[in-house]
């Protein structure tokens, strides 16, 4: 009997851009503090690309920096999936400005929108191509340039977000290393307290959805933490039961780094210890699709991430939509 194909994660590449934006800079921007920042949500600084840098910029970088650890040839590719909620613009998608800037000649792609969830999104969905047979090479790529959408007068929002992208490769496994199962749900419910109401075609630009800065991020903070201390615990708790295992068993967590205190409250009903969690929130703030990928690579660079350990990813994003994903890292 054959055994079935399995899709693991062979390569990764993260990207942030050099200029830093710090609590103090913060501080001479909005009425905040960096103590009130820290205590709130974890942070002191995050990254900020610059004008005229885009979503497909920061995720080119993350598949070059990538290919510096892992060569292979790009136009061996068969898909790229994209996760992100700031493309660089309606359409065409920021998979097709990823592909033509990697000049990959023969290869099809689409964008992933669940915000904070896109990554998550994107990778599940390319493992099932290549547990399908039908691909070898999938690049899954999660990035958000967050500042192009932010409003830095509204303190609430301002301190969250970073830009920043990362990549990963997915190949078929010859072994029992990668992913395992996931689990995902969505719940349209909580749309309002999460959004970017203008652009659309709900809302499309006019003079009045400028000046009523519709085409920022609105966030209700109290809503969208009650539900994401909530959801992810569920979602964790539900591919672990569902794999016959528990918090003691994994040997990583990365989450979605919105917010320290949710990650540690997942963490704790887990009954996971903190020196398997992995936390960057302080370093990167909020990149959105950005963070599981940027804080593998922290994991990898602190050591707390090695092959054959028991992954496990969490997140809960825009929409509202959540998941979670185990695996065994295959590198």
């Amino acid at each position: 009997m054959t055994r079935p194909i399995c899709a693991k994660i062979s390569a990764l590449g993260t990207y942030v851009p050099p200029r830093v934006l710090s609590n103090t800079d913060l501080e001479k921007m909005v009425d905040t503090t960096s103590e009130w920042i820290l205590e709130r949500v974890g942070i002191r600084e995050r990254h900020i690309a610059e004008k005229g840098i885009a979503a497909s910029d920061l995720a080119v970088c993350a598949v070059r920096q990538m290919l510096e650890t892992y060569p292979f040839d790009l136009q061996e590719v068969d898909l790229i999936v994209v996760g992100t909620v700031t493309p660089d613009m309606m359409y065409p998608s920021t998979a097709c400005l990823v592909q033509h800037k990697l000049g990959i000649e023969n290869t099809w792609g689409f964008d992933v929108s669940a915000g904070c969830s896109g990554f998550l999104y994107a990778l599940n969905t390319g493992v099932k191509f290549v547990e399908s047979g039908q691909y070898k090479k999938v690049l899954v790529i999660g990035s958000d340039k967050n500042s192009s959408m932010t409003d830095y007068t509204d303190r609430a929002v301002c301190i969250i977000f970073g830009d920043g992208a990362g990549a990963v490769l997915l190949e078929p496994s010859e072994d029992s290393l990668g992913v395992i199962d996931h689990v995902a749900q969505i719940e349209g419910l909580g749309g309002p307290y999460l959004c970017m109401p203008g652009g659309g075609s709900l809302n499309p630009a006019t003079h009045e959805t400028v000046d009523k800065k519709m085409h920022y991020i609105h966030q209700d903070g109290k809503s969208v933490f009650k539900y994401a201390v909530k959801k992810m615990a569920e979602m964790t708790e539900r591919v672990l039961e569902k794999n016959k295992l528990t918090g003691r068993d994994v040997d990583c967590f990365i989450a979605h780094q919105a917010n320290r205190r949710i990650i540690t409250a997942t963490a704790d009903r887990l009954r996971m210890p903190m020196d398997k969690v992995i936390i960057n929130i302080d370093r990167f703030g909020n990149t959105t699709a950005g963070t599981i990928p940027i804080a593998m690579q922290t994991a990898v660079e602190e050591g707390k991430l090695k092959k054959g350990d028991l992954v496990l990813i969490a997140a809960v994003g825009a929409g509202f939509t959540s998941g979670a994903t185990l695996l065994r890292w295959a590198f």
